[in-house]
């Protein structure tokens, strides 16, 4: 491995978190694998080394600074080329991962991954989020569902909330201010049987990425009614 990982060594320690040598290499090797199907599909914009270090895998365990302590089980909706949820499943073995696409061949790519990987960990589903969250497999299922999607938070949460259980946690990855999104999207997340919290801003190490967290605490079951039918919630979001 030829690749210098100082950078995210000591982004992490900065969040007072770290990997072994192990865990660096199967992101080392999750990285050659990303960047080697790109090729021929369309997976991530993002193929520079240094660039995959930053705006893929530290941005995705940035999610260290603030994962609740009592998780063990975790749904990335939306996991795309594997993010947050492979650099998560990595840092976290002791947690069970869910990741969730819609396309079936990102969800072949992800399993070519968590194979070469040796991750135990890890489960993959095609399905879109709206099948998911009316799945009995997988409604209020989980302690903790991510998602780096980029949609508003009303949104967002109606994809997202119908999978977690009660006093479980929806936490959305935002790039930047979010306090407008927030005050649009309130009542929606309420419907939904959520509670939101102060979000948490930050910028990524020797950067000027700005992200934040917004974390959704699930205190009543989501309505039957959620998540509506297969396209609605982008095109009308709850209000």
């Amino acid at each position: 491995m030829n690749r210098n990982y100082s950078y995210l060594v000591n982004t992490l320690s900065s969040w007072n978190f770290s990997l072994s040598d192990k865990q660096i290499q199967q992101l080392d090797l999750f990285y050659e694998l990303l960047v080697e199907k790109n090729k021929v599909m369309n997976l991530t914009a993002i193929t520079e080394f240094d660039d995959v270090l930053v705006k893929h895998f530290a941005d995705s365990l940035s999610i260290c600074t603030v994962l609740p302590s009592d998780v063990k089980t975790v749904c990335d909706l939306g996991t795309g080329a594997g993010f947050p949820g492979i650099p998560m499943a990595i840092a976290y073995p002791e947690i069970s991962f869910t990741l969730i696409d819609s396309l079936n061949k990102r969800i072949k790519f992800l399993q070519e991954v968590v194979d070469a990987l040796g991750l135990t960990n890890v489960t993959l589903v095609h399905a879109r989020a709206e099948e998911a969250g009316r799945g009995k497999n997988y409604r209020e299922h989980f302690d903790l569902v991510v998602s780096r999607a980029v949609a508003n938070i009303a949104t967002l949460s109606e994809y997202c909330l119908p999978l977690v259980k009660i006093n479980g946690y929806f936490i959305s990855f935002k790039s930047g201010d979010i306090k407008d999104e927030i005050e649009a999207s309130g009542s929606a997340v309420k419907k939904l049987g959520g509670t939101m919290t102060e979000p948490m801003y930050f910028t990524i190490p020797e950067t000027d990425i700005s992200r934040s967290f917004l974390i959704i605490n699930k205190e009543k079951n989501t309505p039957k009614a959620y998540p509506r039918k297969a396209g609605t919630p982008s095109k009308e979001p709850l209000k």
